[in-house]
């Protein structure tokens, strides 16, 4: 299982790097520490290892950020939306599995019909259904006013995309990505829910 794990793990590294092309099985092998065709026992081809990576960050990805179908418990108050809304895009930003497996899928997402659907759901429909359930369900509390939560819910998480995007393509930004979203979280809140 550990060899298993480590191909895995070598070849995200490798597919952010160099892209699912110019990243071959012989190069992902060396750097697990073992030949080529030995890494034929663990998995059948690149295309299984990529499919293996998909799933396990998907999976990493509901565990820990959440998804429409699992939201977790609703936020009760405007510190609290601000608290759990950042500590999800901490986590999405500096999760070194999950910041991987973005910088794979953008690359990757004009090349690979099922990458290509993973990416939009988790850069667009995906995250925006997930805020559209929460702002409902914080509407149905009283605690944001009453508006259309499918459009309030692309206004909140449409600059937190584009500020992950701009940490991804320039790192030395993070902690300055982090501050305009918290300014931004503020500023929605500010404009639609209630004070606490």
């Amino acid at each position: 299982m550990l060899t298993k794990q480590r191909i895995l793990d070598e070849a995200l590294t490798l597919f952010a790097e160099n892209g699912y092309d110019g990243t071959g099985v012989d190069l992902i092998a060396e750097r697990v520490g073992i030949k080529g065709p030995s890494l034929y026992k663990h998995y059948k081809g690149k295309e299984e290892i990529l499919n293996a990576l998909i799933d396990a960050a998907e999976e990493r990805y509901e565990e820990y950020f959440g998804s429409e179908k699992h939201i977790g418990k609703l936020p009760q108050s405007r510190e609290e939306f601000i608290k759990v809304t950042m500590e999800r895009i901490s986590f999405t930003m500096r999760d070194p599995v999950i910041r991987k497996t973005r910088m794979l899928l953008v690359q990757e997402q004009f090349r690979n019909e099922r990458i290509s659907e993973v990416t939009t759901r988790h850069q667009l429909d995906g995250i925006q259904r997930m805020f559209a359930k929460i702002i409902k369900g914080m509407m149905d509390e009283g605690i944001v006013k009453n508006d259309d939560p499918e459009l309030l819910a692309v206004e909140l998480t449409a600059p937190a995309v584009l500020q992950i995007a701009r940490s991804d393509r320039q790192p030395q930004y993070e902690e300055e990505c982090m501050e305009y979203i918290e300014k931004h979280l503020r500023h929605f809140c500010k404009v639609y829910m209630r004070e606490d």
